[in-house]
This record gives structure tokens, sequence and C-alpha cells, in this order.
């Protein structure tokens, strides 16, 4: 429950759900904002992340029937496939009704993720219609698409000072990339591409993870260390939003990025790669889609807006029109609702 799109949807389906009547615990790993839920009055569980190895998956079941046994839930609502498998291993002495959020995987791993889902969840939710119609390619029969949506987080520190905080030139173009520092998220061809932009243009790198150091290496080699700021893991992404001209993404494969959103809904025009969900996210406006492991496309795109006020502009009203048309929290919260009271009721 730290940085990312998964985690920031379960921190504002808790928070809102009490509008529609639902009492939500989170079970999670922890993080910043199992911190703020527990801060306002959200109970927490704490259950070590499984990665994927036997203990890991004993260690976390044991936690979840720990979770079962104090918060005593009707449904049980598990994010992507590892927490559904665990999940279901904790539901079984007491058949609660489990459905799972699937966030979407690799191209290569839908198989594998069909197989688990089958057999664990009795809804499967996907977060774009992309992602649905994989999952039915691998052999999920029904999911249902309920796209992300993004909750209201206004920022708490104006652009000027956020800007100054990072040693940032008021009048600067900005580039903001919010996402961890593993494979999926490519941003080696982000700093190939960086490396093609001119100008005194700064490129925030908001994520942490396993690639830090090869990417600031990677960097160094490129010779824009003085232009790429590694800003590691942040809570304050509203405010780095405030502070940024564009957001850019250069995802191998996404769901329905979250990240891509609150850009939207920020009025930050988006650079992102053309993969499922952000294709979807992005087709109402708002910003440029770009080939897949393409730094000159991707180059071509961020100048053309960095540089240009009017650009930026007018994709930021494109953006704000479709985010607010199509991903609004109500619409989400009123599908889950739905969705979860039709599985207590038929249980």
């Amino acid at each position: 429950m730290g940085t990312g799109g998964a985690e920031a949807l379960v921190a504002g389906m808790a928070r809102s759900g009490a509008h529609y009547g639902w009492q939500s615990a989170v079970a999670s790993g922890g993080g910043h904002r199992a911190e703020a839920l527990r801060a306002c009055g959200v109970p927490t569980f704490t259950v070590p992340v499984a990665r994927r190895r036997a203990t890991g998956v004993l260690r976390a079941t044991t936690a979840t029937k720990a979770a079962i046994r104090t918060f005593r839930p009707q449904v049980v609502l598990a994010h992507n496939v590892s927490a559904s498998l665990v999940a279901r291993l904790a539901v079984l002495p007491r058949k609660l009704p489990l459905l799972t959020v699937f966030h979407g995987v690799a191209e290569t791993d839908y198989t594998g993720a069909a197989r688990i889902l089958r057999r664990t969840s009795r809804t499967v939710v996907a977060v774009a219609d992309a992602t649905a119609d994989r999952l039915r390619a691998a052999g999920v029969p029904d999911p249902v698409v309920i796209p992300n949506a993004v909750f209201p987080q206004p920022e708490r520190v104006d652009r000027t000072a956020v800007r100054a905080v990072h040693g940032v030139a008021p009048d600067a173009p900005v580039a903001l990339c919010p996402a961890r520092l593993e494979p999926q998220k490519r941003h080696d061809v982000l700093l190939e591409a960086w490396a093609k932009v001119d100008g005194d243009a700064v490129l925030w790198l908001a994520g942490d993870g396993s690639l830090r150091d090869e990417l600031r290496q990677r960097a160094a080699e490129l010779g824009i260390t003085d232009r790429v700021r590694f800003l590691g893991n942040r809570c304050d992404v509203p405010d780095l939003l405030a502070a940024a001209d564009v957001t850019v993404l250069t995802s191998d494969w996404e769901g329905m990025p979250v990240a891509v959103l609150e850009s939207l809904a920020a009025g930050r025009p988006v650079v992102a790669t053309d993969v499922d969900g952000v294709r979807q996210a992005l087709a109402g406006g708002g910003g440029l889609v770009v080939p897949r492991r393409d730094p000159g496309a991707t180059a071509d795109a961020l100048r053309s807006l960095l540089f240009d006020p009017d650009a930026r502009a007018e994709l930021a009203a494109a953006g704000l029109a479709s985010v607010h048309r199509e991903h609004d929290p109500r619409l989400l919260m009123r599908s889950y609702d739905e969705l979860l009271r039709t599985a207590i009721g038929a249980s």
C-alpha cells in the first residue's frame, strides 16, 4: 500500500465506502497509504507479500486468515493474481465470496493468470476493455469491466514551492514520470528519449525499484544526469503533478494506469506508449500515444508539448473533460457496490 495505481484505487475505495454503506478493512504489505487509512479510522491488517514463493504464500495466507477472523467480512475483494490465490486459501473454511480486481500482467503471463483466477474467484473485474479481451482469450469466461477512476487528491504545496525544493526554475519545462523503477515501465527507453530532448527541460522520476542504480548509470552514460532527477518513492504526487508540465509513461504494458488518470485530472497532458488501458484512458483526449520502445517518437512527442504552452493547454482541457466523463469515482463506486452486494446475496 505504497506508491502505485492499484494501491491508489484500494485507498480511494476504502475511504469512500462509508458513503455506500460499506465497512471496509484493508489487508496489505503496509506502506504510506495503509498508514493514512489507519489514521482516518479504516482498520488495516499487515500481510507479508507472497512474492510467488510457497513459503511466502503460506505466511500471507496465515496472516489473511487472522485478518478475516478479526474483521469478519461478508465479501473479500482481492487485487491481482497472487492476492487472489492467498485470499482463496484463507477464505476456504468460511466459504466467503471472493472477487478479484485484475490490473493486468505482461502478455506472456495471461495464460497462467487465467488458470489461477478460474479456480479462485467468483467474479473477475478487468480495469480496461483490452484487459478483459485478453482474459477471455486466456480462458476467463465473463470478466466484468469497471474502468479505474481517479479519486480527488488536492495538491498541498503550490507549483513554485515544489519546483524550488527540487532546484528547478519557475519557467523550466518539466516532465514527470510517476512509475516504479522496474522492467515493465521501460525507463531505459525514456532516458534514451530524454537524451534527444534539447533545451533546459528537466525530467522527474517519481518512484523507486530494482533498476535504480542501473538507470542512474545509464543517465550518466547518456550525459543527462544534470537534467534527470531521481526523486524516489513519493507520497506527494499531487504536488509533483501541480509543478510539472507533462506526464510521461513508456511502459511495455499497462492495465488502466491510475497515474495517467491522475495526470488528466490535474490538467497535465500525457505522453504514453500505445498499450491496452493507456489507449482507452486517452481515447477521449488529453495526451499523445507513441509506439512501444521507440525513443525517437517519445522524444518528438515530448518536444511538441514541453515547449508549446498552447498545445499543452488544448490537450489538458480535453483530458479534464474526458476523465470527468469516463472515470468518475462515483460511477466506479456504484458499480462495485452493485457487484459486491450481488455476491453477498448469492452466497
